[in-house]
């Protein structure tokens, strides 16, 4: 077996998504006349190019992971773009199990996708440009992925970011849309801000680059104390690259675009949310393993924020009545579970939880988007109920979705998911009994709004079809469709086609196996040995021995449900999931009661804690004044008034007091010319001027 694998091939998977991404943006649209978005022609050429290309990528990454899996990689430069002095800027791949985990992963979810697109987008006047888009959003994170040095990473960090702000304002003529993508994109520029600092600082101390430099430098740079503190400089570097994933994957408190971000349509939620983006700083911290390890301060800093996220946003699923957001406010739980993992220095299990939530997750916003086509985009769950008998294939997958999420065992959740506790249960970081209480009774949160949306959607009254008690609390999705939003009086839900259907059947098998098969080799066995990625971590200190401790416990994936039944994990999802019924089923006015007992806890939560109200007064405001105060005493007065307008005044004053030494009379200038003379002389005589 080759231990290099093929660059070329390597270099076809990334291409791949982009030349489908450039052909529907070009042949796809009017720029080529005939294949116009209005034309069937240009759909057919948007879709099954942009498919194509999201195909091959997918068949190739299956073939790299298993030839990384017996023993082949890849570390080395593709291309050279620039050198100055010693600092060589490069295109390259690193490509060991964690990467090619990562572009199995990616290009699945992503092909997924994008045969679900072809039957949601239908009809939408954006179809072509949505598959230019998302094709391109699928380059854009295999490029982060696949890097090998930090400025590549920087390139797919900051892609995935851009492509983000276009698709969430897809439907840029809703005001809604463009307020959310702005602002993703400014909470994402904070940080990325962070971000960039990070590797600023490792680039100055380590002199390069690339991640194997930086790497083998590690010990070096354990040593160095940031000027000016007693803090070392690895710990703040590294909490600066988290700043950086606090930003993309969603973070307390740079959390506050991820909800919003579900005004694009529900094919580009499944992918920033299972997939893409969101995972960035997930795999970002993992991949910096090597020297996150060297700081306790770092991990317990993750922890904490991870824990933070975990608990206090799942709280706010519990009060939301669209669709979409319910599922958006897990993925922010679910990032929380994955960072405190991170915190525990317990890298694979939230890298598995990564892979185990790519799938549920993508079929939870796929299903959420097939019950909006049935519902004639209607999102308020509070308008449907009933719907198990209209849509059999999407309440099934759905249910294994929601049953996958809370960590039932036997499906994918409950094994990445109860690892996450169990690596918290055995850690010594700073911070990590508040972890352990956080993601315990996250297990409670999860299974209670995520069966109170499936109870509300699937089961119960039928709701569909009456004059509608809630209108206005839609997020309508299709502006661009002329019908009402919601069913009419009498109107029935129906299944949707086959091309929304199949990749939600597709999704749940995963969604369901891919646990149990995946948990040895990637937490105990040598899955994760192929590359730098875990290798060359050196667990340091008594704080660090959590994976140790997991493995002697573990006897197998069988074993390991069972013994669930013991642990007071199942029984709090359990309960989660009974009292839900219990709410929404049998006595729907308990929750009407404790919302007017407890009006003002309600308020906090459907204000999420007021943390927009915050940002706008503080830092937008705060942003505002100090713009306006550098545009008006800056630029206005000091810029404008004091050196542009101020020097064209001098030279106007100047010119208005010369232009009256310029008569036009020859006998002005003649006397002028003697005075000169005369000056001149005087001068010369009294030794002004001295002479030769």
């Amino acid at each position: 077996m080759a231990t290099t694998l093929n660059p070329n091939l390597l270099l076809a998977i990334p291409l791949a998504p982009l030349a489908g991404a450039a052909i529907a943006g070009l042949f796809g649209t009017k720029f080529f006349g005939t294949f116009s978005s209005e034309s069937r022609g240009g759909r057919i050429v948007a879709h099954s190019a942009t498919i194509l290309g999201v195909a091959i990528a997918f068949v190739l990454s299956v073939m790299v992971l298993l030839d990384v899996l017996n023993g082949a990689g890849y570390n080395a430069t593709v291309y050279e773009w620039m050198t100055i002095g010693t600092l060589k800027m490069e295109v390259g791949f690193l490509v060991d199990s964690l990467t090619a985990m990562m572009m199995v992963v990616v290009t699945f979810v992503s092909l997924m996708v994008h045969i679900y697109t072809v039957g949601y987008m239908e009809g939408d006047p954006g179809y072509n440009r949505f598959f230019a888009y998302i094709s391109l959003f699928t380059f854009s994170m295999l490029m982060l992925v696949m890097s090998n040095n930090f400025l590549q990473l920087f390139f797919g960090w900051e892609a995935v970011g851009l492509v983000s702000y276009l698709l969430i304002g897809f439907w840029y003529t809703r005001p809604t849309a463009i307020f959310a993508n702005l602002k993703a994109f400014l909470v994402n520029r904070v940080g990325d801000f962070g971000f960039i600092l990070g590797i600023g600082l490792l680039l100055a101390y380590a002199g390069s680059m690339n991640y194997t430099d930086v790497f083998a430098a590690r010990e070096q740079l354990a040593t160095v104390i940031f000027p000016g503190t007693d803090w070392l400089m690895i710990t703040v570097a590294c909490i600066c690259l988290f700043i950086g994933a606090m930003g993309k994957s969603a973070q307390f408190p740079l959390h506050v675009w991820l909800p919003d971000s579900m005004e694009g349509p529900t094919p580009i939620s499944a992918l920033i949310h299972a997939a893409t983006m969101v995972t960035a700083g997930i795999f970002m911290v993992a991949r910096m393993s090597p020297l996150f390890e060297l700081s306790d301060t770092a991990l317990s800093f993750v922890l904490v924020i991870g824990a933070i996220t975990a608990l206090f946003m799942g709280f706010l699923g519990i009060i939301q009545n669209d669709i979409k957001r319910v599922v958006a406010y897990s993925t922010l739980s679910q990032l929380g579970y994955m960072t405190v993992a991170l915190g525990a220095s317990a890298y694979s299990v939230a890298v598995f939880h990564l892979m185990t939530h790519a799938f549920f997750k993508a079929l939870l916003f796929l299903g959420a988007g097939s019950v909006i086509i049935g519902m004639h985009h209607d999102q308020d769950i509070r308008n449907m109920g009933g719907l198990r008998k209209y849509m059999p294939i999407t309440w099934i997958t759905s249910l294994v979705g929601s049953l996958a999420l809370i960590g039932t065992p036997f499906f994918a959740g409950f094994y990445s998911k109860d690892s996450i506790i169990e690596a918290v249960a055995e850690s010594h970081i700073a911070g990590s009994g508040f972890a352990y209480f956080a993601v315990l009774a996250g297990v409670f949160v999860t299974a209670f709004y995520s069966f109170r949306m499936y109870f509300l959607v699937f089961h119960g009254e039928e709701r569909f079809g009456k004059a509608d008690p809630h209108h206005g609390n839609h997020h309508d999705e299709e502006v661009s469709h002329d019908h009402h939003h919601g069913l009419a009086p009498g109107e029935k839900p129906h299944e949707s086609s086959w091309v929304v259907t199949l990749p939600l059947v597709l999704l749940a098998i995963p969604s369901v196996i891919v646990g149990a098969f995946a948990i040895e080799p990637m937490l105990f066995g040598d899955f994760f040995k192929h590359g730098v990625a875990f290798k060359d971590v050196i667990f340091v200190g008594e704080n660090h021995h959590a994976m140790e401790e997991l493995k002697e416990a573990f006897h197998g994936w069988v074993p390991m449900a069972i013994h669930s039944l013991t642990t007071p994990v199942l029984w709090l999802a359990i309960a989660g999931v009974v009292l839900s019924w219990f709410f929404y089923m049998k006595r729907p006015d308990i929750p009407e009661a404790i919302k007017q007992r407890f009006s003002g806890l309600y308020k906090l939560l459907d204000n999420k804690y007021y943390m927009d109200a915050i940002n706008e007064a503080v830092f937008a405001r705060g942003a505002r004044l100090l713009g306006t105060g550098l545009w008006k005493g800056g630029d206005q007065s000091f810029i404008d008034g004091l050196f542009v307008n101020g020097s064209a005044r001098v030279v106007a004053s100047f010119a208005a007091a010369s232009r009256y030494l310029q008569s036009g009379y020859i006998y002005h200038y003649a006397f002028a010319m003697i005075i000169g003379m005369l000056v001149l002389l005087t001068l010369t005589i009294t030794g002004v001027i001295g002479t030769k």
